[in-house]
């Protein structure tokens, strides 16, 4: 039988954790946050509902809801420069295997806990770089968040 908490949540804005953002935002020196709410943003200039269908910068930072909508986001991300997405590490789905897959990704080892949860989330994740090609790598926090390429 399906666990239906698996795959629902009454939440679709749950945090980014301050620290893994700072991981890529040195890296990639954030200009948008194409999918946010004020209170959850982590680039001063942020996209709320209008992410979609506004123009995204030369290196975007997505962190989508997880739900049936989530195509529409890698769908846009699959056609933009530089983004750097957090998402779901859902590998048997269409979305997934049409748009993450051949770009970056950074394998996150265990379960990550959002910002305001009170546990890890049920499903592994993982954070794609749309724009960067073909590079794998398994990303880990032990005091801080590392990176080792496989």
């Amino acid at each position: 039988m399906l666990n239906k908490g698996l795959y629902t949540s009454n939440k679709k804005d749950w945090e980014t954790p301050d620290d893994l953002f700072q991981f890529f935002n040195q890296k990639y020196k954030f200009q948008l946050d194409v999918c946010a709410t004020h209170a959850n943003r982590k680039v001063r200039i942020y996209y709320n509902n209008s992410g979609l269908i506004g123009p995204w910068t030369d290196s975007n930072w997505m962190n989508p809801p997880y739900g049936r909508e989530i195509i529409e986001w890698v769908a846009k991300a699959s056609e933009n420069p530089i983004t750097v997405a957090l998402l779901p590490a859902r590998t048997d789905t269409k979305w997934f295997q049409d748009y993450v897959l051949g770009n970056t990704i950074y394998w996150i080892r265990g379960r990550l806990k959002f910002v305001g949860a009170n546990n890890s989330a049920p499903f592994p994740s993982c954070v794609v770089v749309f724009g960067e090609k073909g590079k794998q790598y398994k990303l880990q926090k032990d005091i801080t968040w590392s990176a080792k390429s496989f």
